[in-house]
């Protein structure tokens, strides 16, 4: 039979094997406690744009330089104060044109009320005097048929007498209106102006020859002579009249309707 073998353990082998390792585990120690800082320093470098950077441990000469730092602008004023608009003296208008004058205001404040009154009172008249126009036809009297017509002209008489009041009523604001500006007129308000030399002295002559084509009439006669213009005249004053308001009245609006 074989022996078995088992090997020799040497003491001194063992006992330097021993301190060998021990050595080498004191060496290691010092080396893993240095290379942590370093990876952790590192490690922490990676941050957001935003985030600041931490410090990183330094040693040595490099703990003698100064750090670097990024210094960020003051915030300045989120609120602030707009600049003040410029005055009128600033544009280069004198205080005495833009101080406010008492007068003047009071004046133009009765001038456009009285032209606004002119203005509906106008448009009022339109109804008597489309009524004298309607009923001028039941006025003159029919010799034929022996017919006198005096209720129809009767009510004739009453829309034409109505229709000068209410015209002579109208005009009169118009006249006593004060004047803001001697600037000449333009436009409509021209226009307007101008008509006036028509239906105003058709406004006189229309009764008059009406007068004296009733007188005739009331005598059996047949209207002749200037009472016969009666009519025509009457018509050219209503047609003046009606244009001088359209020219300051236009375009006329009616509801949704312009024309």
């Amino acid at each position: 039979m074989h022996k078995q073998f088992r090997p020799r353990t040497d003491p001194i082998s063992f006992a330097l094997s021993a301190i060998g390792v021990v050595a080498l585990l004191g060496l290691s120690i010092p080396l893993c406690a240095q290379a942590v800082p370093a990876t952790s320093a590192t490690t922490s470098l990676i941050a957001l744009p935003d985030a600041p950077l931490p410090a990183i441990p330094q040693t040595g000469e490099q703990s003698q330089q100064p750090q670097s730092r990024q210094t960020l602008p003051k915030p300045t004023d989120q609120n602030p104060q707009p600049p003040a608009p410029p005055s009128m003296s600033d544009l280069g208008f004198p205080d005495t044109q833009t101080k406010p004058d008492p007068d003047l205001q009071a004046r133009l404040d009765r001038h456009t009320r009285m032209l606004r009154i002119h203005q509906r009172l106008g448009l009022i008249t339109l109804a008597p005097l489309a009524g004298a126009c309607i009923t001028s036809a039941f006025a003159p009297p029919n010799f034929k048929k022996g017919e006198d017509n005096e209720t129809g002209r009767n009510i004739h008489v009453a829309f034409g007498a109505a229709s000068v009041t209410m015209y002579a009523f109208t005009a009169s604001y118009a006249i006593r209106a004060p004047k803001v500006s001697e600037a000449p007129s333009r436009g409509g308000i021209k226009l307007h102006k101008y008509l006036i030399y028509v239906h105003a002295p058709g406004m006189i002559l229309t009764p008059i020859l009406g007068s004296m084509a009733y007188d005739q009439a009331n005598n059996g006669e047949k209207v002749h002579g200037a009472a016969s213009a009666h009519a025509a005249v009457a018509w050219t004053t209503v047609a003046a009249y009606s244009a001088a308001i359209v020219a300051v009245t236009w375009p006329i609006r009616v509801g949704s309707l312009k024309f």
